[in-house]
């Protein structure tokens, strides 16, 4: 077996495994069991696995049950206490400890304190904060993209597919920027419809066979702002920039698609500390 034949049989093997974690993520998900679906012995899975996605299962299983925890505490009603059982911990205050860890405080409190309480509207109906958003010349953009179809906070597993089969396929090139591509408005579209690709800037000739496709940000006039915090908080900035900085800029949508542009990693840097720049489109 040739290193390019060996590497296709990872590619295929980390996908299988990533959708499964993804797909699983309410249930045991045992080391030696994502071993299993790798056909791999545990002692070289986790190796490959780590040297390719840069942080090992059990942090990408811990990482992403607590990424969902904290899209169902700012979205939904459901009882802390059911999200915790739904995100895999034995009872409350583990959940409750893990979690202020990660997210800096309690789940109860984060409802009502965390980050995104920063963009809901004052007694007088307007958000207490501003935030500032800049408008930028954005150039024509080409990009290598997984397609994501559903809830926009379940995205991480069209990138775990992209990074996973970049660099299985030995395409990853540094300064390849990550890009979020969103299709759909999440309050007019079910979000088991929703439509989202996740990106990596490329170039024409970077080779685009399935599970990739192309896609092109337009170039033009973006009103851009840098969120910082968890990707919960996303939908209320979205919200925030509708409802209030359109309007009173002064300015016209281009019917184009928004997109985000994630300058840092969930891996590498806690919830508290990511930065998102929000893109726009105006005419």
């Amino acid at each position: 077996m040739n290193g390019e034949t060996a590497w296709a049989l990872y590619e295929s093997r980390l996908r299988r495994v990533s959708a499964y974690i993804h797909d699983h993520l309410d249930q045991e998900l045992d080391m030696e069991r994502l071993a299993e679906i790798a056909c791999l012995s545990s002692y070289h899975w986790h190796r490959i696995y780590r040297a390719i996605y840069g942080e090992t299962l059990a942090a990408t299983v811990k990482r992403l049950r607590l990424h969902r925890a904290a899209g169902e505490i700012v979205g939904t009603e459901l009882a802390v206490s059911e999200i915790a059982k739904r995100s895999g911990y034995p009872n409350l205050q583990s959940f409750n400890r893990i979690f202020k860890s990660v997210y800096g405080m309690p789940p109860a409190r984060y409802r009502k304190e965390g980050s995104h309480t920063a963009f809901e509207p004052s007694p007088n109906g307007k958000t207490q904060k501003m935030f500032d958003v800049t408008i930028r010349e954005i150039a024509r953009t080409e990009l290598i993209g997984v397609a994501h179809t559903g809830s926009y906070m379940q995205i991480g597993k069209a990138f775990e597919t992209l990074f996973g089969t970049l660099y299985a396929r030995g395409l990853a090139r540094p300064g390849m920027r990550m890009i979020g591509v969103y299709l759909d408005d999440p309050d007019i579209v079910p979000a088991a419809q929703l439509r989202s690709i996740a990106c990596v800037t490329g170039t024409p000739d970077l080779p685009a066979e399935a599970p990739f496709e192309r896609r092109t940000i337009d170039g033009g006039n973006y009103a851009v702002l840098c969120h910082k915090g968890p990707y919960a908080d996303m939908h209320k900035a979205y919200q925030w920039l509708y409802a209030e900085w359109l309007p009173k800029s002064g300015r016209q949508l281009k019917d184009s698609v928004m997109f985000e542009e994630y300058l840092n990693n969930p891996r590498d840097v806690p919830p508290t500390e990511l930065l998102t720049e929000i893109h726009m489109p105006l005419a």
